[in-house]
Formats: C-alpha cells, structure tokens, sequence
C-alpha cells in the first residue's frame, strides 16, 4: 500500500546516480531516511511542477522536479527537490513525497 510520507531525505554527499537530466537537479546515488541509507536502483519517471510568480507577473517558475524511482529493495518511491527551500527549512531540498514497500 502506498504511503504519504512527505518527509526531509539526507542525501549522502558525493553520491551522484550518473543520470544527468538538462536542468535537473543531480539526483543522489544514495539518501537517508529515517536513519536507513537507500539505495536508488531505477528511474521509472521524471517530470516537473511549475507555479505562477509570487510577485504577481504572470510568468509561471519551476518550483519541483519529481522522480519516480525504485530503491534498494525493490521498494518504489516518489521524491522531489525542492528549487526554491521552505524559509525555516533551507537545507532541505530533497523530501520523500510516497513510499511503496517492496512486498505489494
């Protein structure tokens, strides 16, 4: 069953997945959550969230860019960085939106 989790993940620091999306962010090879390191093993889908200017001009930023992955396990998971960190919140770009254990 999948779970919303919509929690900070640790990326472990010079751990870099080897794929390179044009202006992506570098996804971690390896991350932290809830003091377990996982492991990212498949991309299944990538995608990006725009949102309209918070100045009122009528342009439209991006503000997210997900991932559909599976890790260490076989468990399946969507995460997102975050291009522009929560004020009290600015070292934590990466976070854990749904986690699917291995075994459904």
């Amino acid at each position: 069953m999948t779970q919303l989790i919509s929690e900070p993940l640790q990326p472990v620091i010079g751990q870099t997945s080897g794929a390179v999306i044009a202006g992506a962010p570098l996804l971690p090879a390896k991350f932290l959550w809830r003091g377990v390191e996982y492991e990212i093993r498949e991309i299944f889908e990538t995608w990006k969230e725009t949102g309209p200017c918070t100045q009122g001009s009528g342009e439209r930023y991006l503000r997210k860019h997900w991932f559909r992955i599976r890790a260490t396990g076989g468990d399946e998971m969507k995460i997102y960085f975050e291009r522009k960190p929560r004020p009290r919140q600015a070292k934590q770009r990466w976070w854990l939106y749904t986690f699917t254990p291995a075994d459904e």
